[in-house]
Formats: structure tokens, C-alpha cells, sequence
């Protein structure tokens, strides 16, 4: 089930967190409320985030910040939690010709006094892989 599919905006965050305002893209699932699921996860949220394009904030700048205030923002238990960060697939050149890889990273952190700290990216793999790209293809865009 989706709990969040939008883009994320905040005005500057608090002080021990550094962000000035900015934007993302949101989306946050819980897998244990999927309909026709028999199936308990030990760590059921999907947070999965992408920058906007023309924002100064990147979510693999401020992966700490962002998944510091995003859980508090949503009550989120940081360890029943995995974030990914996406990023679609970019066409460039003549005609589009050339392109970059839709990608999918896994972001694990060490939290210090609920605050995320030393984020460490890991590429997906399936089946995990396959049910985050199964999550973000199956809801449409704000």
C-alpha cells in the first residue's frame, strides 16, 4: 500500500540537521498493508526517493538529513525501514540517442540518537530489486 506518492517540500529544516529548503521526489510504501498479502515483513516500509530536476538538493548529497527528517516527519521506525534512491533513466545527445541507466540504490545507515549517519549506497538486487521497480512502475506520477 502507498502511504506518500508526491513531491516533498520543506522550508529549511532545524538547525542540527543543515538543510535549507528544498524539494524530492516521495514516494513511501508499507508492504505489510498490501492487499491479498499473507505475508509479514520484518522491515515493511519502502521509502523511495528522487531528485527533482533543477533542485540544488540531491537526495545522495543529503541522504543523511533527509532520511533523519523524513522519519520523523512520518513516524517511521528506522529499523523497519529500507531506502532507495532512484534514479531514472536519462536520454542525452542527438535525438536522445544515448542514454544512462535507470538505476536503484539501497542506502543503509547508522543511526546515533535517532539521526542517520555514514550512509553506505549498495546497488538492489533481486527479488528485492524486482518488487521496489514492481512498486514505483505501478503508481502513477503527481
Amino acid at each position: 500500500m502507498i502511504l506518500y506518492n508526491d513531491i516533498f517540500q520543506w522550508e529549511g529544516l532545524s538547525k542540527p540537521l543543515g538543510l535549507a529548503m528544498g524539494k524530492i521526489r516521495l514516494r513511501i510504501f508499507d508492504l505489510n498493508q498490501q492487499r491479498g498479502s499473507q505475508i509479514t515483513h520484518i522491515r515493511p516500509i519502502i521509502v523511495v526517493v528522487s531528485d527533482v530536476p533543477g533542485e540544488k538538493i540531491t537526495v545522495k548529497g543529503w541522504a543523511a538529513p533527509l532520511a533523519t527528517f523524513i522519519c520523523r516527519e512520518f513516524a517511521i521506525d528506522p529499523n523497519r525501514m529500507t531506502w532507495v534512491e532512484h534514479y531514472p533513466r536519462v536520454q542525452y545527445g542527438i535525438d536522445n540517442a544515448k542514454y544512462i541507466p535507470e538505476k536503484y540504490e539501497a542506502v543503509d545507515f547508522t543511526w546515533q540518537d535517532d539521526m542517520a549517519a555514514h550512509p553506505r549506497w549498495r546497488p538492489m538486487k533481486s527479488p528485492m530489486l524486482d518488487i521496489v521497480r514492481d512498486l514505483v512502475n505501478g503508481i502513477q506520477t503527481p
